[in-house]
């Protein structure tokens, strides 16, 4: 009898989930242009400034999704070639954001007349990833070297018992070192520091328990969903919970603690390690039920939309900093109150999520642009010119009767 080879399921609630934190993502960012142009102190800033937190689980749930389609993508293999997986890896990522930190920076560099010193800051960005929010892929690159020791640690720790224990291990960790980012960094002195411990949020180990939980989740695919769907009414209820709690904590931040705005709107806070694991959860099994429910007739449109938008989202990932410069050049140029910043917020985010989702669409259809938001299309257009070609050999002839 013929072996065949199982086909690998194809998991359509992951592509909502990217869409989702893409989405998030450019919200977030979205309302950070809002809020800069309102005028520092007033009620409507105090306001919007108050809701913010809302939208810290996006970064969290991009490192997750990575973690888990990573381990999804090699966990079962009998052998990995690294060498390769690198290659592979850091070429596809790697172009775009040479290009994106290189045209983005030539855009300033003409805008504040600097051009004279755009190398060194194109060697510096790159090198600290701390341009245009590409700190997202210089910690992916850390990921990719490290990831054998992933791949080693899950394999030796191969049972559920012992990985739920790597699990609670990384938990407990990124919980101490979240208290420490919170309560004791920023009262200390860097002096003599690494590069990446001072800038610690383009650090891989930063973000190490949400590439260890989706390890988890891919190692344990189809008992974690079991699990989550028993209990979900309890988690959408804890994550509703925990987001009423932002308010609470920038209350905490801001009037108790007497922190800055950059100090009250961290990241790196002991609670929001909770909301987010919550968050991501939650939209977790929300993806999961479109997923039971994408092939149904009523639910194409949106079915084909979010295929679209999750084979675009690194595309719109690495491009959302144009939209974002061009709505801030535009907001600049009128002085408007603060309230009507806020009435224009929905119309802020829609021009920069579709300015972002239009630029990808367009590198992803026209080769060879593709390359530019990590999706090569340049045998698109080798076939294109061999189509063309053989029609312009073809005897037209041997057609005529």
């Amino acid at each position: 009898m013929a072996s065949t080879t199982k086909k690998k399921k194809y998991l359509y609630e992951v592509d909502l989930m990217r869409v989702i934190f893409i989405f998030g993502v450019l919200a977030n960012h979205a309302t950070s242009v809002i809020i800069s142009q309102m005028v520092k102190g007033s009620g409507p800033w105090y306001a919007l400034l108050s809701t913010h937190l809302l939208l810290h689980f996006t970064r969290m749930g991009f490192m997750f999704i990575t973690g888990l389609v990573l381990f999804l993508n090699y966990y079962k293999k009998p052998s990995i070639n690294y060498w390769s997986f690198w290659l592979k890896r850091y070429k596809g990522s790697g172009i775009p954001y040479l290009f994106w930190n290189a045209f983005l920076l030539l855009i300033t560099a003409i805008a504040t007349s600097s051009l004279g010193t755009f190398g060194s800051q194109w060697l510096g960005a790159i090198l600290h990833g701390d341009h245009f929010y590409m700190y997202y892929i210089l910690v992916v690159f850390q990921l990719y070297l490290i990831f054998p020791l992933l791949i080693m640690l899950f394999k030796k720790t191969i049972t559920l018992r012992n990985h739920l224990i790597v699990l609670s291990i990384s938990f407990l960790i990124q919980l101490a070192f979240l208290f420490f980012t919170k309560y004791t960094y920023p009262y200390i002195s860097h002096a003599g520091w690494p590069y990446m411990f001072v800038h610690y949020g383009n650090f891989v180990l930063s973000y190490q328990f949400y590439f260890i939980a989706g390890a988890f989740v891919s190692a344990h695919y189809e008992t974690t969903i079991s699990f989550l769907k028993k209990y979900q009414r309890i988690i959408f209820s804890i994550t509703g919970l925990l987001a009423l709690g932002t308010f609470g904590l920038f209350y905490y931040n801001w009037h108790i603690l007497k922190l800055s705005e950059h100090l009250t709107e961290l990241v790196h806070q002991p609670y929001l390690l909770f909301y987010a694991s919550f968050m991501v959860i939650s939209v977790f099994l929300i993806s999961l039920k479109y997923a039971e429910r994408r092939s149904q007739a009523n639910w194409q449109p949106f079915a084909k939309f979010v295929a679209m938008s999750s084979k675009i989202s690194f595309g719109i990932y690495l491009s959302q900093s144009l939209s974002l410069m061009i709505l801030t050049a535009i907001l600049s140029l009128f002085t408007l109150p603060n309230w009507t910043l806020i009435l224009i917020l929905p119309f802020a985010y829609i021009f920069a999520l579709g300015g972002a989702w239009l630029t990808s669409y367009f590198c992803m259809q026209i080769p060879p642009f593709g390359i530019l938001v990590g999706r090569p299309n340049h045998q698109k257009l080798k076939l294109h010119r061999k189509i063309i070609s053989s029609n312009n050999n073809f005897d037209s002839t041997k057609i005529q009767e």
